[in-house]
């Protein structure tokens, strides 16, 4: 009676948040119609491999969804991905979502004020945790200079980026999260 009760929730949940499950280039989302706001998602028929570029959107039936969110797990044990483009638009990363990437190298982003402003749900949902090394285009990051605009610096941010050098932090940055700049040797 539980399994059954358990899917028939599971059934439900897509129609009462409005979210359905689609694949768009390669890339897994839950995507929610109601706020036009999409979060990667594991891939079902196995795991990602190679350079994974997330788009800052994505349109599927006409509408376009910003992607704001990287789910729990979802590049879990891809140990075959070897780099992960993040767009500035994604704000969440949730549990474990890069857990065993141990084949990934880079990071890439565009913008350091959007990077620092990420909400990371533990250290393995950092893609740094394995990369260890941050691009902005296809430039490292070694010296990292906080701009101006940031005003605080988000728990585990820079985590296990080994590839930084120096780090200069403005005086409007007030507050620096937990682990921000932990392991970075």
């Amino acid at each position: 009676m539980k399994k059954v009760l358990s899917f028939f929730i599971l059934m439900l949940l897509p129609m009462v948040t409005g979210a359905e499950e689609v694949e768009i280039d390669g890339i897994y989302y839950e995507l929610v119609s109601k706020i036009k706001e999409a979060t990667v998602k594991s891939n079902p028929n196995g795991k990602y491999t190679g350079n994974v570029v997330i788009p800052a959107s994505v349109t599927y039936d006409g509408a376009e969804y910003s992607v704001t969110s990287i789910g729990g797990s979802a590049f879990y044990n891809c140990s075959d991905m070897t780099s992960v483009t993040i767009p500035n638009s994604v704000t969440n990363i949730g549990w474990d979502a890069f857990g065993g990437c141990r084949g990934l190298t880079s990071v890439y982003i565009s913008d350091i004020a959007a990077w620092c402003n990420i909400s990371f749900s533990n250290y393995s949902s950092n893609p740094l945790c394995y990369a260890q090394h941050l691009y902005i285009g296809e430039v490292e990051i070694n010296d990292l200079l906080i701009p101006n605009s940031v005003t605080s610096i988000g728990d585990r941010a820079f985590y296990g980026c080994s590839g930084l050098t120096s780090v200069t932090i403005p005086n409007s940055v007030t507050s620096i999260g937990d682990g921000a700049f932990l392991n970075c040797i």
